[in-house]
């Protein structure tokens, strides 16, 4: 492509609308533009970008036997009610009627889809196992759409569904699309790492996420130094303190604290670690009444964690303010485990604790020396907690670690949650109906290139990985408008980069060389090769790659073997 005939312009100043690096360069550079909150226009240089991910992708799913269909983005409500989904998905399914007042829905995802297609096409056990992929657009109706690309509303999808007889088989091909996913973000040059996890709202009984590594990461991941231990935050076990909790040495009192709300506030004035303090939380419990949550002060509540609780609603819900003080007389920011009049769940470290610090029911006002068994009933123990730097793993082997990431894939074990619902059955080998097992497996095609510019990016701009850049080299001409020489040098590179199966851009506008020079950082290119009249006279060219400091200079007659070379490393 030759950049004078590109018409989209960088951006100079900076988005004011952008937040992260990958929405700033993304716009910057011309990659995309916005047309609403959370839709975007894809243009031809962040075009080039996305269906090198595509390739990819499919490239790897059909090496695991996947068979690619592309099925609609309008979906009929029937579908999503006989699943039990119209109800549950929440705010975020953009729901719409025809001029026949018939329902439909823009599909975030498309589960009750191919689900309808396996319960009309698959009849026999004969036709398992199978996968079905595609790569589309999805649109989740996002309540505030943020990051550019990385949390839109409308984004492409690579989603997959696989169909079996039984547990084997679907492990087996879960197994598959684990490791499809992983040669797939390795061919992109991405440091990523698999993490258990939550299967939320898609359901299942198992699932795996995909994290690009970036201090930018929504998502806390846990892993262990130890082994290959890694989870996400909401997923990784805490476990309980190892020993007998200390036997009590202080006497419980009330001391007055006026005005003081939170742990930090309480740790201070008392001159207490936060770790010596509790934190009461008091939730909607499952049969409608009121439980409370106990937690160390230094630590998080985990919601995952807590709403698998039997006793507690899910989702998990906070009780009203008003609520709290009608029924247990107590307002927020003075709460206690002592003397409540509801269930009572400890996590397993602020079980560990003895002579604590917590609220005293009462305004103004905490209890010091309290301990479990004298001052109050052994509550029942649960993992309630996000795990923190330096606790052990839960496998017995290191400790963990807590580093962000950005979630770009996700593998689940749906079991027969669709299969059931939709009554997709086939026969086995004793004619017997049986419901089929399912599997899903996704990647968030457009937010693969936002994490990995995330991943890979300067102060000058993107930093693309090879497999990934929308060119594999940059021409820069010095003076190619003035000088014959250099044009027409340029010119013939341009054919034999080209000629020889290199994806070659050519800066052939009118500016200076530090326009072209910014210009070509900017965009990441990985390769620059630099033409001017002083190194044709001594047969050079002068080269640099897109992270290097340096140039260096090589002889004009090896230049396609010479960036060859370069590219192989």
């Amino acid at each position: 492509m030759r950049l004078s005939a590109y018409p989209i312009p960088n951006l100079k100043e900076l988005p004011a609308e952008a937040e992260v690096v990958s929405h700033q360069l993304m716009l910057r550079a011309g990659l995309i533009r916005r047309l609403s909150a959370g839709l975007y226009t894809w243009l031809p240089m962040g075009l080039r970008v996305l269906r090198k991910v595509e390739r990819i992708i499919r490239e790897e799913m059909d090496r695991a036997g996947a068979l690619e269909v592309l099925m609609p983005t309008i979906q009929p409500a029937e579908l999503w009610q006989e699943s039990g989904r119209w109800d549950q998905f929440g705010p975020e399914l953009l729901r719409l009627k025809d001029r026949h007042e018939r329902g439909f829905v823009y599909g975030p995802t498309h589960e009750e889809v191919i689900t309808d297609i396996a319960r009309r096409e698959l009849k026999s056990y004969r036709q398992l196992p199978v996968n079905f992929y595609q790569i589309q657009l999805k649109f989740r109706d996002e309540i505030r759409p943020r990051f550019g690309v990385m949390r839109a509303r409308e984004f492409i999808m690579k989603d997959a569904y696989s169909f079996h007889l039984d547990d084997a088989s679907l492990e087996a091909g879960y197994r598959a699309m684990y490791d499809a996913y992983t040669r797939i973000f390795s061919r992109m040059g991405l440091k990523f790492r698999a993490v258990l996890a939550d299967p939320g709202a898609i359901g299942g009984t198992g699932s795996q996420e995909f994290h690009v590594l970036a201090a930018s990461g929504e998502d806390a991941i846990a892993f262990s130094d130890g082994d290959d231990y890694a989870a996400n935050i909401e997923k990784a076990e805490a476990l309980p303190p190892p020993g007998p909790r200390p036997a009590p040495s202080s006497a419980r009192a009330t001391v007055p604290t006026p005005h003081v709300r939170t742990i930090a506030e309480l740790a201070a004035l008392l001159q207490v670690p936060a770790a010596r303090c509790v934190k009461t939380l008091i939730v909607d419990g499952a049969d409608g009444g009121l439980v409370a949550l106990v937690i160390r002060g230094d630590h998080e509540l985990n919601a995952v964690k807590a709403q698998g609780l039997e006793a507690v609603a899910s989702p998990l819900r906070m009780a009203a303010p008003e609520r709290i003080a009608r029924e247990l007389g107590a307002q927020i920011g003075f709460l206690g485990p002592l003397g409540l009049p509801c269930p009572v769940i400890a996590d397993h470290s602020a079980l560990a604790l003895a002579d604590f610090v917590c609220g005293a029911n009462e305004p103004d006002a905490h209890l010091t020396g309290v301990n479990w068994g004298r001052d109050l009933p052994e509550p029942a123990a649960a993992d309630l907690r996000n795990v923190v730097d330096g606790d052990p793993s839960p496998t017995g082997r290191g400790h963990l670690s807590i580093a962000r990431g950005i979630e770009v894939g996700h593998v689940f074990k749906l079991g027969r949650k669709y299969s059931e619902a939709l009554d997709a059955t086939v026969l086995d080998e004793q004619g017997k109906s049986v419901a089929m097992l399912m599997g899903c497996y996704g990647i968030g095609v457009t937010r693969v290139v936002a994490a990995a510019i995330e991943q890979n990016h300067d102060e000058r701009g993107i930093i693309w990985p090879e497999p990934l850049a929308p060119f594999d080299v940059v021409l820069v001409p010095i003076n190619f408008q003035k000088s014959a020489r250099v044009r027409e040098a340029s010119e013939r590179l341009y054919a034999e980069f080209t000629a020889a199966g290199l994806e070659v851009l050519l800066d052939d506008r009118d500016a200076r060389p530090g326009v072209k020079f910014a210009d070509a950082e900017l965009y990441g290119i990985p390769h620059r090769v630099v033409i001017g009249e002083r190194g044709l006279d001594a047969g050079r060219l002068e080269y640099r790659h897109r992270r290097a400091t340096d140039s260096e200079e090589f002889a004009l007659a090896d230049a396609i073997a010479f960036l060859q070379s370069r590219r192989a490393r």
